[in-house]
């Protein structure tokens, strides 16, 4: 007799009432039949991870273009910070950790080059056609652009990680979600990517700008968030390397805002009586959040970050230059679509969609790809 536990059965045993079920799952597009032991949660994130999109983060920016440094964040690391907070803040709540963490896996599957600078020049240029959402984008991946399966396009993912997908609201995303998706709530691990999205860029970026020499380290002083725990590390370890302090530092950071988010949600859900998914989606608002004094401490953080980081003159000179490139691609294939690969011509030939299809190609490439295609076109000492 078999004694390995369904997903199922392991499901009733861990998690809280109000976490979202496999064996609840409003399923997938195309029938599948089910794994004896693996959920269909857990089948999502080993999809997602062995998709195309998902290895293509590798080279792919977060705020620094890949050939500025190897010690940055790329798209695929910062990807995989949040998975790993967001996995700690659902196994604190008893949510369901593999559905949490395909949401976290997928959620910037749809990012073109170039960071968000990349996605505003996309949308621009596809202005009149349609538009660029990256989340929307991430959608069209998981549901359409990969081709693995023989009976369907895409990953064929349930529809809890397509919705987790479609709702990702953060500082530079919010979507609006109608149709299919609804206007509720997403699922609390839906939301805690949310939050674990921005605790992971705000602090790797803190990180990424001390070593990059773009912030310097008195200028965090006055943040809150940084001061009382570098003063902490610096009394504690006084012999420390100057990185070291600073790693120390952000774990401290990292900690303090995922222990006052899980404190949050947990006296919302005790005053509220919240006893199901349902509870949660019914709400007027979100429950994953700070508490007002976090939430006062990060906005300061966040506000910092704009002025000092992202608005680097060395940033915005990476960011231009990328929009340049995507920009001088656009507009080539637009003018001759017979540069593209042939699978993609012959997509623009089936339906007539030139600009989407166009779109669709930019916004996979990589950094990396974009620099080098962008010399075969235009270098004519670049082989072709």
């Amino acid at each position: 007799m078999s004694t390995t536990l369904s997903a199922a059965e392991r499901e009733a045993l861990v998690l809280a009432p109000w976490a979202e079920r496999s064996i609840a799952s409003r399923g997938r597009r195309h029938d599948e039949s089910e794994h004896p032991f693996r959920s269909a949660f857990q089948r999502d994130r080993d999809r997602i991870i062995h998709s195309s999109a998902f290895r293509r983060l590798e080279y792919k920016t977060q705020v620094f273009v890949y050939h500025e440094g190897d010690r940055y964040r790329t798209r695929l690391t910062h990807t995989m910070e949040v998975a790993q907070i967001a996995r700690t803040i659902a196994r604190a709540l008893g949510l369901n950790e593999d559905l949490a963490e395909a949401i976290a896996l997928a959620h910037d599957l749809g990012h073109p080059p170039f960071g968000h600078k990349g996605e505003e020049i996309l949308n621009e240029l596809m202005a009149g056609h349609g538009g660029f959402e990256h989340n929307a984008h991430s959608l069209r991946i998981v549901e359409h652009l990969e081709t693995r399966y023989p009976r369907f396009r895409g990953l064929n993912l349930t529809w809890e990680v397509r919705e987790g997908i479609a709702k990702h609201k953060s500082e530079h995303d919010r979507p609006e979600t109608t149709g299919e998706y609804g206007a509720d709530n997403a699922s609390l691990e839906a939301q805690i990517v949310d939050v674990a999205d921005e605790i992971a860029y705000n602090n790797h970026d803190i990180d990424d700008g001390l070593s990059s020499a773009m912030i310097e380290p008195a200028a965090l002083a006055h943040i809150e968030l940084w001061s009382a725990h570098h003063d902490e590390v610096r009394r504690l370890y006084p012999d420390a390397q100057p990185h070291v302090l600073r790693c120390q530092t952000i774990v401290r950071i990292i900690n303090e805002q995922v222990t006052d988010l899980v404190d949050t949600i947990r006296k919302t859900i005790e005053a509220e009586k919240i006893a199901s998914p349902g509870d949660i989606r019914r709400r007027p608002a979100p429950i994953a959040g700070f508490s007002p004094d976090m939430e006062r401490k990060n906005r300061q953080l966040k506000d910092f970050l704009m002025e000092r980081l992202y608005k680097h003159h060395r940033v915005i000179r990476m960011s231009d230059k990328g929009n340049r490139i995507l920009e001088s691609l656009f507009n080539a294939y637009v003018r001759e679509p017979r540069l593209l690969p042939p699978e993609y011509l012959g997509r623009i030939e089936a339906d007539g969609r030139k600009e989407r299809h166009i779109c669709d190609y930019i916004a996979g490439m990589t950094d990396k790809f974009a620099i080098e295609e962008y010399k075969k076109l235009f270098d004519p000492e670049e082989k072709v």
